[in-house]
């Protein structure tokens, strides 16, 4: 599996990686792995904002439900509407390319600080 150049992942299992002005943030394909198959994605509303580890939303899979941070702080500027139809396409995609949540952020220098890239959060989650 490819993985962004510039993805950088949390220890609580988002992931943001940057494009354009915007950033995109979703959940580790280990995070997936570890619910098994996702029934139900709560996302936020467009322009809600949070600070970084603020809970955004909340996901349930068959196993658990839980709750996503963000790994930075922002504001939303979209939501992926087709997992609020289809929560089982997390299962199904490339993580990298099934982002929850697209924000612009003013804090992403100091708050990605601590984020660790994809290949360091592989090591320390396994």
């Amino acid at each position: 599996m490819a993985v962004k150049d510039n993805i950088l992942c949390s220890k609580s299992h988002e992931y943001i990686y940057q494009e354009g002005s915007n950033y995109f943030i979703g959940l580790t394909d280990y995070a997936i792995e570890q619910l098994g198959d996702i029934v139900f994605v709560e996302l936020p509303e467009v322009g809600s904002s949070y600070t970084k580890g603020e809970i955004f939303g909340t996901i349930e899979s068959v196993k658990a439900a839980s709750e996503i941070y963000m790994p930075v702080g922002g504001t939303i500027v979209e939501i992926n509407e087709q997992l609020i139809e289809k929560p089982e396409l997390l299962n199904e995609n490339e993580f990298d390319e099934m982002w929850l949540i697209k924000i612009s952020s003013n804090t992403y220098e100091e708050d990605s600080a601590d984020l660790l890239n994809y290949d360091t959060y592989k090591e320390e989650a396994e």
